[in-house]
């Protein structure tokens, strides 16, 4: 193996040393003693938020006409929006889906 002068050790060294001290922060800011600047333009206010409903109110065609059937829905949902329903049509079949509207 080749040896390593002290010279070009020390340059590495100091070199190593110089970029350490060349990545620290530089603040040039108040921090947080200083308000907020003022905005150019004005501040947009939120949607006004719109109702919610936990149910889902469908319809289901049985044999002897429509029957209405209600489920619960795992999160609030605006009203009116399209929501569906797992509708159990006998007990040992798979349930059958019915798109419904939710409702509070």
């Amino acid at each position: 193996m080749r040896r390593i002068s002290r010279g070009s050790l020390i340059l590495t060294v100091l070199a190593g040393l110089f970029a350490a001290q060349g990545a620290s922060a530089q603040y040039y800011d108040d921090g947080y003693d200083r308000p907020p600047p003022r905005r150019a333009y004005d501040e947009r206010r939120l949607p006004p938020r719109r109702e919610v409903g936990l149910n889902c109110d469908a319809v289901q065609s049985g044999l002897t006409g429509y029957q209405p059937y209600s489920c619960p829905l795992t999160s609030p949902r605006p009203l009116g929006a399209r929501c569906f329903c797992d509708m159990p049509i006998a007990p040992l079949s798979s349930p059958q889906t019915a798109v419904g509207r939710v409702v509070p």
